[in-house]
């Protein structure tokens, strides 16, 4: 038998479908007056990968910590697989956490830090060493049992922690900004190996990051978080190409933001007068004529062209260029002042001040109503009032 199969759970990932986790209105105050998470709704199917993405202080760490035990709500239900679990203590939970600074003791060998939920859980030491060598095979540190985290590196030390966080069989895994303290390169490999853990295992994770990239990347779903609750739910493509706000549109991936107010609507575009001159077609998401408006459109989305082409075509004037290996973000100043960034080729030799024009697909830009972005109404599937 490998040392995942030893480790893997009977249960298949996302055999159910839904409701291995769930929080059922689910407030936190700890003062009784703000709220750092409101109303939360939301959901996690058995297996599943579903990360808590946002900015600091838009309440994702205090949902982890209530659901870990650390934090309890002031009002509303957390259960796991169906029982609640808002009032047990965190060893009662049957959870394993992987935190930021790994949390290892420093004085314990890699294989007591690994088999130390196990000995407090009284097993025998037998079956501590078969599962702590089970574990350690898992994470390529077995040949690494004997030393102390301070003879490890900083990716190593993380791996310890993942394997201690599996050795028991929980059956959740919570991760708090796992990876932050990571050099990049390091932190792209551990999302890849994370990942793949997940898969091998089936284990159901929650994981918390403030890092966009990071939750597109290792996510079956995003729950993006502002103001203590979720402005959407989804896969990392429904996030990325259909944002139902401008803050989702803003926060995932990077974006060109245009102001204006919305003039005519027909059918399901509307047409924008952009602030200061000009305008464009877009995809109406939740605006009204004469409602003052945020268009969001992907440098990817935009290319250079002529002023004849259909869509939507943009007179602008080249502002900078950014050189990326790969490909140019080229800096457009349209003639209203807004600038925005296009991606091109690297081949691309225009220069400072040469006239360009600014081409996009109406379906490629999306309206929103400009005070838009604060958590959704409330929801089952994980929207917040």
């Amino acid at each position: 038998m490998s040392a995942v199969e030893a480790l893997s759970p009977s249960r298949a990932p996302n055999a159910d479908a839904g409701g291995f986790v769930d929080f059922l209105d689910v407030e936190k105050s700890y003062d009784g007056r703000a709220f750092a998470v409101t109303r939360l709704n939301l959901s996690v199917a058995r297996g599943e990968f579903l990360t808590l993405l946002g900015p600091s202080g838009s309440g994702k760490t205090t949902t982890l910590n209530m659901l870990a035990g650390f934090e309890r709500p002031t009002s509303g239900t957390i259960t796991l697989e169906g029982q609640p679990v808002d009032r047990l203590p965190p060893y009662q939970r049957n959870i394993g956490m992987v935190f930021q600074n790994y949390a290892l003791f420093p004085h314990m060998s890699v294989e007591d830090n690994v088999g130390f939920p196990l000995s407090v859980r009284q097993v025998s030491k037998a079956d501590i060493a078969a599962r702590v060598g089970r574990a350690l095979d898992m994470v390529r540190l077995k040949q690494f049992g004997d030393r102390k985290p301070s003879q490890l590196s900083g990716g190593q030390q993380q791996r310890v922690a993942l394997a201690r966080a599996l050795v028991f069989e929980p059956s959740l895994v919570l991760m708090d900004e796992p990876l932050g303290a990571l050099d990049k390169k390091l932190r792209e490999h551990m999302q890849l190996e994370i990942k793949q853990l997940h898969t091998m295992l089936g284990v159901t994770i929650v994981y918390v990051t403030h890092d966009q990239s990071e939750a597109l990347t290792m996510s079956d779903r995003v729950a993006v978080f502002n103001n203590g609750g979720i402005a959407q739910l989804g896969s990392p493509d429904d996030l990325y190409n259909t944002p139902r706000n401008s803050f989702v549109a803003s926060f995932i991936g990077e974006n060109n933001t245009l102001e204006g107010t919305v003039d005519t609507i027909s059918g399901k575009e509307c047409r924008v007068r952009l602030d200061g001159g000009g305008e464009l077609t877009a995809l109406a998401v939740g605006v009204a004529k004469g409602d003052a408006c945020h268009v969001a459109v992907r440098p990817e989305r935009l290319r250079l062209g002529s002023a004849g082409d259909s869509g939507n075509a943009l007179p602008a004037s080249v502002d900078g260029r950014i050189y990326l290996g790969d490909h140019l973000r080229l800096l457009a100043r349209l003639q209203n002042d807004q600038v925005l960034t296009v991606k091109v080729d690297t081949e691309a030799t225009m220069a400072n001040g040469q006239a360009v024009t600014v081409c996009c697909a109406p379906g490629d830009c999306r309206a929103f109503p400009a005070d838009a972005g604060a958590a959704g109404s409330n929801s089952k599937q994980g929207k917040t009032k």
